[in-house]
Parts: C-alpha cells; sequence; structure tokens
C-alpha cells in the first residue's frame, strides 16, 4: 500500500494540513463539505500508483487552522494555487467532488494555465436556482448539535433516518467514524464550506471552463436529474458518465472506478 504523506502550508488564511502520495503528473482533490483529506484516502491510494496525488483540508476543517472569517470558494482555489506552488507543480489535473466540484471549476476557469484537465464529481447543480436559495438541502436536523451547537457524532442508524441523501449507497462503520470525526475537528465552523457554496455562482464558473471536463455523478446522487442543465454551460466536447450504484461520496465508496475514470480521462491528452 502507497504511503500517505503529511504536510503543512502556511497560507494568509492560517495553516493548511495536506496529504500528498504517488509520483507522476500532479492531480490536486477537493473534498466535501463538512469532511476532510481524510475522505480521500481510498482514491488517493487508488491513484497513486499513476500520479502525484495532493489532497487539502479546506481552513477551519480536517487538520487545518480555523479561521474566524468566511471563506469563499475563490479562497479556497487560491490556497489550492498556493500548495501547488509550495510543491512545485506548475500544472496539474483537478478532482473535486460536490464543494469539491466548485473548487476545481473556480480553480481551472480563473487560472486555465495552471490546469489540464478537470473531474467534476456530484457537482450540485441546480437549474435556474441560486445556492444560495437552497438552504434546506443541509440543515441541523441533518447536522444535530448539543445545547451548546457543538456538533454531535451521529449513528449509521441516524443517517439512514434523516440524511440518507448525504451518504453513500452502503454505509460502513469506518466511513461513519471518519464522517463523525470529521464534524467534531470543524466543529461550529463546519457550516463555512457550506456557506461558501452557496455563494458561489456556479453557473457562471461552469461557464467559464475552457480545460477539457468530464462529470461523474452517483445514480441516485438526487442532482443527476439536472444533468442536461448543467451540461449546457460546458464546451460541446464535455462528457458525463454515471456511477453504477453511486450516491453521495462516490470518491470514498466507488474509489476504484472513479480512479479507473479518471485515469482514462486524464491520458486522454498525453502524447
Amino acid at each position: 500500500m502507497t504511503e500517505i504523506e503529511r504536510g503543512l502550508l502556511k497560507t494568509p488564511h492560517g495553516t493548511i494540513h495536506y496529504r500528498a502520495a504517488g509520483s507522476g503528473e500532479p492531480v490536486m482533490l477537493f473534498h466535501i463539505n463538512q469532511q476532510s483529506s481524510a475522505m480521500m484516502v481510498e482514491l488517493m491510494q487508488a491513484l497513486a500508483p499513476d500520479f502525484r496525488v495532493v489532497a487539502m483540508d479546506y481552513p477551519s476543517h480536517g487538520m487545518s487552522d480555523h479561521v474566524a472569517e468566511q471563506p469563499s470558494i475563490g479562497d479556497y482555489a487560491d490556497i489550492a494555487l498556493q500548495l501547488m506552488d509550495a510543491q512545485g507543480i506548475a500544472r496539474a489535473h483537478l478532482i473535486g467532488e460536490a464543494v469539491g466540484s466548485l473548487v476545481a471549476t473556480d480553480l481551472a476557469g480563473r487560472h486555465p494555465g495552471r490546469v489540464s484537465r478537470v473531474l467534476l464529481v456530484n457537482c450540485p447543480y441546480l437549474p435556474g436556482v441560486p445556492l444560495n436559495q437552497t438552504a434546506g438541502d443541509v440543515t441541523a436536523d441533518h447536522r444535530p448539535t448539543d445545547a451548546s451547537g457543538f456538533p454531535l457524532t451521529r449513528t449509521m442508524e441516524f443517517v439512514l433516518d434523516r440524511d440518507p441523501a448525504h451518504s453513500p449507497m452502503h454505509l460502513t462503520q469506518s466511513w461513519m467514524d471518519r464522517i463523525n470525526r470529521a464534524q467534531v475537528e470543524a466543529g461550529r465552523d463546519r457550516w463555512q464550506a457550506l456557506d461558501a457554496l452557496r455563494a458561489y455562482d456556479l453557473a457562471a464558473g461552469l461557464d467559464r471552463l475552457r480545460r477539457p471536463v468530464r462529470v461523474l455523478m452517483g445514480e441516485h446522487f438526487y442532482f443527476l436529474q439536472h444533468r442536461d442543465g448543467m451540461m449546457a454551460h460546458l464546451s460541446p466536447d464535455a462528457t458525463l458518465k454515471v456511477v453504477p450504484n453511486g450516491r453521495f461520496c462516490v470518491t470514498w465508496e466507488h474509489a476504484e472506478t472513479v480512479a479507473r475514470e479518471a485515469r482514462d480521462f486524464l491520458r486522454e491528452g498525453a502524447g
């Protein structure tokens, strides 16, 4: 099994923690809201034989420093660019799921010269509906707290009953443990990435993309029904593939499938 390296990077948004593995063409990975790079370990292991993979924790997430100010998706993308500079990466492929797909979209749209190809996983596009009007998508009912507002851990039964749309198709205790840890690590700042998502103009971001793009969406992901509207914002050569028996967290639950699709797509421009 490939060794996962760990590192820290000082940025204007605090010290950022990241994981890295493998060698070859660089790939930057961007995680889901209220999670961390710990959820990318399986995908990193699957990609490491072919690529140099780097996955950061957003500010206030995982083992990165907490920040009091509200970051934007652009801030997350800027941090990723600083991490690329620190790693000596002139140009990279990007893979992001959910909130991470917005980070990849913004980075590629504003800095196309630093990006080769973009793989968007479970991109949360709604036609004609600004993300800041989707406040009911993830609520306090899905993410319970104690009396002080600090996050409580959840059981698999709780997630299946209250929030199945934001879980894999087949929950395991390993997944649940990592999700609970990520919630506690983020603490009261766990809404920052979701608020950044809601403030981002995703349609405009997709319109700016000029790099080769492939979209992966879980077969049971609730935004799949809007795929035609999303693809209309991308170039005609952009492609979409459905991950069978996938829902949310497909970069974890279907890491081998995502890695296989990534290898095929990222190598299309090689040679």
